[in-house]
C-alpha cells in the first residue's frame, strides 16, 4: 500500500565497476520484503532488518571482489543504496523529513536520528568491544554508512549509547535505522504535499 496515495515511491539502479557489479530495487512504501545476496552473509542479515523493520521492500544483488576484501563491495553497496534511496524519494514533498528511533537488544541500546535534508553529514559514535564477526571487520559498516549518506542525500547520527555483544550492537543499530527511515519518509497531512522547509526545497 502507497502511503500516500500517490505513484509508487521507489528506484532501480545499477552500478558496475572492476571491482564490482551492485543492482538494487527500493520501494519506500512496502511491506518489508527483502531480497539480499551481497556475498557476504553478515552484511545480508543487517540489510534483511533495514527492509524488515523499516517496511522496505529492496532488492540487494552484488557481486564483488570479495576473494581481496570485503571492503568494495560494502562501500558500494552503500552508494548504490544511497543513490536508489534518493531517487525513490524524488522531490521529498509531503514526507516529514524526520525520523528518530531507539533500538534495543538485549544488553545493546542503539539511537538514530535521520533528516531527510539533501545535506550529507554521518555522526558515527560506535565503540565497537570487537571488530570481528567471524572473519568480516565491523568497521566497514562506518565506510557503508558514508557511501549511504553522501549518494543518499540525509543527515545521520548513530549513537551507541551501551552494549557488549558486537553482533546486537550492530543489530541494533540497523533496527533503529530502519525505524529512523520510515518515520522520515512517512507522508504529513499537515504539509499538503509541499516540501518541509523554509526554502522550499531539499
Amino acid at each position: 500500500m502507497k502511503k500516500n496515495g500517490s505513484a509508487p515511491r521507489q528506484a532501480a539502479v545499477q552500478r558496475a565497476t572492476k571491482e564490482t557489479d551492485i543492482q538494487v530495487e527500493w520501494t519506500l512504501d512496502g511491506a518489508g520484503q527483502g531480497k539480499i545476496d551481497t556475498g557476504i552473509r553478515f552484511f545480508d542479515h543487517m540489510l534483511e532488518l533495514l527492509s524488515k523493520h523499516g517496511f522496505f521492500d529492496l532488492t540487494v544483488k552484488a557481486k564483488g571482489d570479495i576473494d581481496i576484501d570485503e571492503h568494495h563491495t560494502v562501500e558500494d553497496v552503500g552508494i548504490v543504496m544511497g543513490q536508489a534511496f534518493h531517487r525513490a524519494l524524488g522531490e521529498k514533498a509531503g514526507i516529514k523529513r524526520f525520523g528518530f528511533a531507539s533500538a534495543p537488544l538485549d544488553e545493546t541500546l542503539a539511537q538514530v536520528t535521520v533528516d531527510l535534508s539533501g545535506r550529507p553529514f554521518l555522526v558515527y559514535n560506535v565503540n565497537l568491544p570487537d571488530r570481528k564477526i567471524k572473519a568480516f571487520d565491523l568497521g566497514l559498516f562506518e565506510d557503508f554508512f558514508q557511501a549511504f549518506v553522501t549518494h543518499g542525500g540525509l543527515n545521520l547520527h548513530v549513537n551507541l549509547m551501551y552494549g557488549r555483544n558486537p553482533h546486537h550492537i550492530m543489530e541494533a543499530i540497523f533496527k533503529a535505522l530502519a525505524k529512523a527511515l520510515d518515520q522520515a519518509t512517512m507522508p504529513e497531512e499537515r504539509l499538503a504535499g509541499k516540501v518541509l522547509s523554509t526554502k522550499g526545497i531539499l
